[in-house]
């Protein structure tokens, strides 16, 4: 992407990284390492917000989260563990529990003085007001994508009221941002509509065909680091890369949420990328059930496009998904279309959240609009074998296959037929002509 900019030479070797993309960490390095790395920051007699992934991302959080108590123990004056939800719906206590290790209601015991709490986007009160980035400094980040938007900066008072906000994740291929952690734990994960909006909004005009995967200040993480900068407490971070399909780690990076996400996205783009040699005519993209709805199940899609032949199919197979997504209703209104569909009819769709236009975009991939005809051609077929009625996911311009009619292994046999279990977090794509 010629808009991307390369991370500052040396940002990734400032944070204290152990592992990389062959192998895994056993459980004493990673203690020892996250004990001994905070140890060395100054966190003591300060308040800290412990930003933390929800459910929806595959991670061994007790055993990040276990040294990170240790470390701050006796230190911090105050920990408040925040769930960066983004637009993602709640975490039950019985959720929190099974993710981030302890007893459902009884998180004391577990981890003495702190309190978790999830992002509560829907409430007003959640919110601190950064204030405006203008519409020239957004046009700068964006490459030129958006001229005419101021983007008004909201974000979760825990990160404005605390002294430090330590961010604990994975880092991921993502489809909006390129590679995901760091500051993107604050936006969109703790932040209100309109940087969602807008950066989600940029991603899908470059594409998440294009966009996913790619390494570097992409102009969407460009208006990360723009709007994170106005966030006034000490941002660190403890990134993780995990070990696709696994509970086990491959690395671990204790830095500010620049250089460890910087350390980390190197290793997530050589551990997390797998590259095949020719396109593929038709993908079981095979969900894990960490994925309730097709608003999350969708990275099935994402990861999986670069890789299908023109014309090709990818199907997702998920028959525990019931919903499209109980959070983004308007979906229903919209359906699924590619990005020309969008830009080409923009007076007609310019008000309806654009956070949900990428993400319509994003499932239906690439293709174009004829605005003439009214004729949208996508590149590739979306088949949902999901428990969503099949006059819902008609209705939202994809195809339908009963979940019954899948069968595993034959398809496993057929050869015009890539099968991929617990999809979703490892991106496919075409290795370059030698």
């Amino acid at each position: 992407m010629s808009d991307t900019v390369p991370v500052p030479e040396g940002l990734a070797e400032q944070a204290a990284t152990i592992g990389g993309p062959e192998g895994v960490l056993d459980e004493r390095a990673v203690h020892d390492h996250i004990v001994s790395s905070l140890a060395r920051l100054d966190l003591d007699g300060r308040s800290v917000a412990l930003v933390v992934p929800d459910g929806t991302r595959s991670v061994p959080m007790p055993r990040l989260l276990r040294p990170v108590h240790e470390a701050l123990a006796g230190r911090a004056t105050k920990v408040t563990v925040v769930v960066a939800l983004g637009t993602h719906a709640a975490m039950s206590e019985e959720a929190m529990g099974r993710a981030f290790g302890y007893e459902p209601g009884r998180a004391e015991e577990t981890y003495p003085g702190w309190t978790f709490v999830n992002h509560e986007w829907w409430h007003e009160e959640t919110f601190a007001d950064l204030g405006v980035i203008p519409a020239s400094e957004v046009s700068r980040y964006s490459g030129g994508r958006l001229n005419d938007r101021d983007m008004h900066v909201v974000v979760n008072r825990a990160v404005v009221e605390h002294d430090v906000s330590l961010v604990v994740g994975p880092v991921l291929p993502h489809e909006v941002v390129g590679i995901s952690g760091g500051n993107k734990y604050f936006f969109p994960g703790l932040s209100g509509h309109d940087v969602i909006d807008l950066s989600h909004w940029v991603g899908a005009l470059i594409s998440s065909y294009e966009i996913i995967g790619t390494t570097g200040i992409t102009p969407v993480r460009a208006l990360i680091n723009a709007a994170t900068e106005r966030i006034p407490s000490e941002k660190l971070c403890v990134a993780v890369v995990t070990e696709a399909g696994t509970g086990e780690l491959h690395s671990v990076s204790v830095g500010t949420t620049e250089s460890a996400w910087a350390a980390a996205a190197e290793i997530a783009a050589a551990s997390h990328i797998t590259y095949l040699d020719r396109p593929v005519r038709r993908v079981l993209s095979i969900l894990p059930e960490m994925y309730e709805d097709i608003w999350t199940g969708a990275k099935g899609f994402y990861k999986l496009e670069p890789v299908v032949a023109d014309g090709g199919e990818v199907i997702l197979y998920a028959p525990h998904i019931t919903e499209i997504s109980v959070m983004h209703p308007g979906l229903k209104e919209i359906g699924y279309h590619n990005r020309d569909y969008f830009v080409k009819q923009w007076d007609r769709f310019r008000d309806h959240p654009w956070g949900e236009l990428a993400h319509s975009t994003h499932l239906r991939g690439m293709g174009t609009y004829d605005a003439e005809t009214g004729t949208e051609t996508n590149r590739v077929k979306v088949t949902l074998a999901t428990s969503v009625p099949r006059e819902q996911v008609e209705a939202v311009n994809l195809s339908w296959m009963d979940p019954a009619d899948v069968d595993v292994a034959a398809l496993e046999a057929d050869p015009d037929t890539f099968v991929v279990h617990n999809a979703g977090e490892v991106l496919f794509r075409l290795r370059e002509p030698s």
